[in-house]
């Protein structure tokens, strides 16, 4: 009998499902209760699929993984190229629940390992880290074509403020790995690889936490570091990552 699977396509405001091998067609709020409630009926043997989808997916997988449910988190354009392997060109909602439930049963997808709170917490202060490096290069620049005194002065005191923001939140980055033991042990690894700073350091263990369960070549592709080869026959086309 096959594994049942259900696709869920993700959306701020909803969650579009589909189940299969039924092909029952449902939408729920995004909502924490919502969820929770629905997360009740699924047996354990459910896999759930659904795109990494930034900002729609939390309350979903912090659901999930309360209840130490199975699920998968798929790279979208790797569901995109189902859809089309399949022959399906439309999308919408529905369609990519369905594409997502599709894929699930035909494919031998990984369960996700749900990220402990600590590397979850340090991707939060790493993205808002980097929203504030890039409103301090933004303000340089504007900063060369100021014009006038008075202008060139108020630039100069918002990139001081951001600067001491940027500041703040390292400090804040350094005690959350201080605070949790794994990624403690896994910076003091690090630090001792030639080239590898604060910065870089906090970066790979907030947004990489496949880290330590993938091989190195596995890594370097996920990190986009790897060029993937383009052949055919003996014509050789250049290698992108």
């Amino acid at each position: 009998m096959p594994q049942p699977v259900i696709g869920c396509d993700l959306s701020r405001a909803f969650l579009d499902l589909c189940d299969l091998p039924s092909g029952r067609m449902q939408r729920i709020p995004n909502t924490r209760d919502a969820i929770a409630e629905w997360a009740e009926t699924l047996t354990p043997d459910v896999l759930v699929v659904f795109e990494a989808t930034s900002g729609c997916d939390d309350i979903l997988i912090a659901t999930l993984t309360e209840r130490a449910h199975p699920f998968s988190r798929v790279n979208p354009r790797q569901a995109r190229e189902f859809a089309r392997a399949t022959g399906v060109l439309a999308k919408t909602d529905r369609v990519d629940a369905r594409v997502l439930a599709q894929m699930g049963a035909a494919l031998d997808l990984p369960v996700t390992r749900p990220v402990s709170p600590a590397p979850a917490t340090l991707a939060d202060f790493l993205r808002r880290r980097r929203q504030l490096v890039d409103m301090r290069k933004a303000e340089k620049l504007r900063r060369h074509s100021a014009g006038h005194d008075d202008i060139a002065e108020q630039i100069d005191a918002m990139i001081a403020l951001l600067s001491t923001q940027i500041s703040v939140l390292d400090q804040r980055i350094k005690a959350i790995i201080a605070a949790d033991r794994a990624l403690a042990e896994q910076a003091a690894l690090m630090s001792t690889v030639p080239g590898i700073g604060p910065t870089v350091m906090a970066v790979l263990l907030g947004e990489l936490p496949e880290l330590d369960t993938l091989c190195r070549r596995k890594i370097a592709s996920l990190a986009g570091l790897a060029p993937h080869a383009r052949e055919s026959g003996s014509w050789k086309g250049a290698r992108r990552i």
